[in-house]
Parts: structure tokens; sequence; C-alpha cells
């Protein structure tokens, strides 16, 4: 049963269901068929006998039979008795004649004769306190024997035609019902064949399982996605970037272990070999935290932050020098602390690192067109307008030549994907020799 299709496992389960419905329902028309027919019968012979009644008329002594009595109608046959039991009119059935039956007033019963059962009713018509003449109703009872075997032949008959009807129609309804499921299969293999992780389950918008089912797995293969690209972006990041500090390591121990080094250029070695060390650290610290913002690991979790007091903190903290901040009024917004640090923190590294010599950067914080904003002015050397956009891209950096000084060029990529992780954005506003701003939108 283990290697039997769901399909096809629904499908029996339906068909017992139909065949356990359709005995059940045999058996209760079995049942009820036997009181049905008799009580049919009765009401019949009771119509019969009510309406002769009506017909007769004994007045005097003397008997009057109108048109309209008759003495057999719908297998009731109706007899007139006088007061003494004695048969004035009509013709007593042949098999009935032998039936010794008292008259009784209103009473419907079933009498036996030999091996047929009669239904027989009396009415009593009086004429004066004490003369008058029976009517009585004979009937045979319905045979409840035949009428079940009747119906067992029909349902041996009509129940394999029924079984097949039920099991096709099961089957049908069963592989509509899949259908959904098949697309889904069909998707999953071929994205694990084609090892395509971009494509998605098509499904007609609905709120069926098979719907919240295909949804489930999309959410599932976006995440996949973008877990497979996020460690090729940062297998590949990390391999560009790492490679120029790892040559200078690489060949300062190879200069180091072929020539005699001094005291002096020894120093100088291990300083060179430790500042890139640091370098490649800060690298990966960087890189592992963009990639845990961009799956999702790495989530915000905001609680009141007053952004000036934060500055604040993180200029005192961090030794800043030439920086000043300008805060006229509290603005709170709701932001994870450490995340906004770093934002800050990168914002104002970038000032310093692309100022003028002995320059200024400014720091201002307020709540302007019901956005907080978070605002890092620098005096510096300016970006052209065609390179604005790409300063948010990964390793970009508008000035080379400031070597190691000038940073991996991840710091305001990763200041925007803080912002869009608290439903934020940043803008930038920079000319050539006059310095440029970086501003954060906050919500309110």
């Amino acid at each position: 049963m283990n290697h039997v299709s769901v399909k096809l496992r629904i499908t029996l389960w339906l068909t017992a269901l139909m065949l356990a419905l359709a005995l059940l329902l045999m058996g209760f028309m079995l049942f009820i068929s036997s009181t049905v027919a008799m009580q049919t019968a009765m009401r019949e012979l009771s119509q019969t006998v009510q309406s002769n009644l009506q017909q007769v008329s004994y007045t005097d002594g003397v008997l009057s039979v109108d048109e309209g009595f008759s003495y057999y109608h719908s297998g009731v046959t109706t007899l007139i008795y006088s007061q003494s039991e004695t048969l004035l009119a009509g013709q007593i059935p042949v098999a009935f004649t032998g039936a010794s039956e008292a008259l009784q007033n209103g009473v419907t019963r079933t009498v036996s004769v030999g091996e047929q059962d009669y239904l027989v009713m009396d009415l009593w018509l009086a004429s004066g306190w004490e003369d008058g003449v029976w009517i009585r109703g004979v009937m045979a009872a319905p045979d409840t024997e035949q009428t079940a075997e009747n119906l067992i032949t029909v349902a041996l008959i009509a129940l394999p035609a029924f079984l097949v009807l039920a099991a096709a129609g099961s089957y049908i309804i069963v592989r509509k019902s899949f259908k959904p499921l098949d697309s889904i299969s069909a998707t999953a293999a071929a994205i694990s064949e084609a090892s395509d992780l971009s494509q998605r389950i098509a499904l007609p918008p609905g709120r069926d399982e098979f719907t919240r089912l295909a949804d489930t797995f999309n959410q599932l293969f976006q995440r996949l996605e973008r877990s497979f690209e996020a460690e090729k972006q940062f297998t590949a990041d990390a391999s560009h970037e790492l490679r120029t500090p790892v040559s200078i390591i690489k060949g300062a121990c190879e200069y180091a272990e072929k020539y005699d080094e001094t005291p002096e250029e020894r120093e100088e070695t291990i300083t060179m070999i430790h500042r890139q060390a640091v370098r490649m650290s800060d690298l990966i610290a960087q890189l592992l935290s963009m990639t845990r913002l961009e799956q999702g690991t790495e989530i915000a979790k905001p609680e009141p932050v007053e952004l000036g007091e934060l500055v604040r903190s993180l200029c005192q903290e961090q030794d800043y020098q030439g920086v000043e901040i300008d805060c006229p009024a509290p603005v709170t917004v709701q932001a994870d602390p450490a995340l906004m640090g770093r934002l800050a923190a990168n914002l104002i590294d970038n000032a310093l690192k692309y100022g003028r010599p002995e320059g200024h950067v400014w720091v201002s914080v307020c709540r302007r067109d019901g956005e907080a904003l978070l605002e890092v002015r620098d005096d510096g050397i300016g970006i052209p307008p065609e390179e604005q956009e790409k300063v948010w891209q990964r390793f970009y950096q508008v000035d080379t030549s400031r070597g190691d000084e000038g940073g991996a060029g991840l710091g305001l990529s990763m200041v925007r994907q803080i912002a869009q992780a608290h439903g934020g954005y940043m803008t930038l506003d920079s000319a050539p020799g006059v310095g440029s701003r970086f501003t954060l939108h906050l919500p309110g």
C-alpha cells in the first residue's frame, strides 16, 4: 500500500465510502419499505371504506346504495353486513371466504388466512338507536418479502455500475484537485535539475491549501536564492579584496625570510603585516555584516533612540577631531541602536577620510516635513555628479589614490542597507571642491 500513489489511495477510500453509504442506504430502504408499504395500504383501505360509507343509507330497515359506491377499488373489496353479521351486498374474496373475523368498528387489523394476510377495516352505519349496517373493507396485505427481494435484485444489478461510476468520478475529482500539486512537484524538480532558484511556482490566485503551499515554496526558493547569491557575492568580494593585503603580507614575509633585516626594518615589516591583518579583519567583518543584512539574519531590533545623544556618545567614544554637532531639539526614532551607531560612524569616518586637511565635519539632527534627518556634511574634495550614484556600490572609491586610508569602499554601501532596514533612505548632495552632504531620512 505504501507504493500506491496518493491519488489512487484517496480514490479507493472514496469508493469504499461510497460503497458503505450505498449499503447503508439499501439497508435503510429495506427497513422502511415494509413499513411504508403497510402504511400506504392501510391508508388506501381507510379512504376507500370511508368514501363508500358516504354512499350508503339505511332507513327503517331499507338499505340504499348510491351509484358512487364501489365494491372493488384499488385492491379494496367492500362488503355490507347487517347488524347480525349477515352479508347484504358485495362478494367476499375467494381466499377470504373461510375467515371468521368478528366485526369491529373503526379498527384496522391484519387477518391471516392460510399463507395470505389481509387488512380488514369495519365501520358501523347506525340507523336509530339500535339498528344499522356494517361496511367492511378487505384487501390483501402487501407482500413485504417480495418487495425486499425485488429491492435487493435491483441493488445487485445497479451496485456494480454505481461503484464503477463512483470510482471513475472520484479519480477525476482527485486528479483535478491534485493538479496544482503536480505543478508544484514539476517546478520543484525543474529547479532541482537546472539549479535555477529564480524559477517560481505559478498557480492561479487563491486561498486554498495548494496555493498556500506554493506560496510557501516560493518564499523558500526566494530565501535560498538570496542565500546563494549572498554566498556568491561574499566569496567574490572576499577573494577580490583580500588578494591585495594577502599579497602584501606574503611579499613582506618572503622579503624578511630572504634578507637579513635590521631591527628597524623588521619592526616596519611587522607593523605593515599587522596593518594589513587589521584591514583584512575589518573587511571580513564588514562583508559578514552586509551579508547578514541582505539575508535577513541580522534583523533590526527597534527601540526608542535619541539621535542627537547617539551621535554625541559616538563622537566621544571614537574621539573624533574636528566634528561639530548641531542638535537643537531631541529627535527620537524607533531604531536599532547598534546598527544606527554603525551608520553614523561610517558617515563620519567617510567625511573625515575624504575631507580637507584641517577641514571640518558637521553633524546635525533635526525633524522636518514628518521625517527625522541625520545629516553629515564635510568641506572635502566633493564627488562629481557622474559618480554620485556609484558611491553606494560595494568597493567603489572616488579617490583611489588614498590607498589603505581610503578604506575598502564598503562603508556607504552598508549605510544604505542599514537605512533601508529601518524603512528609510539616503540622499547625497555634493560638488567637487566644495564638499558633500549625506542625509539619512527616517520615518517620523
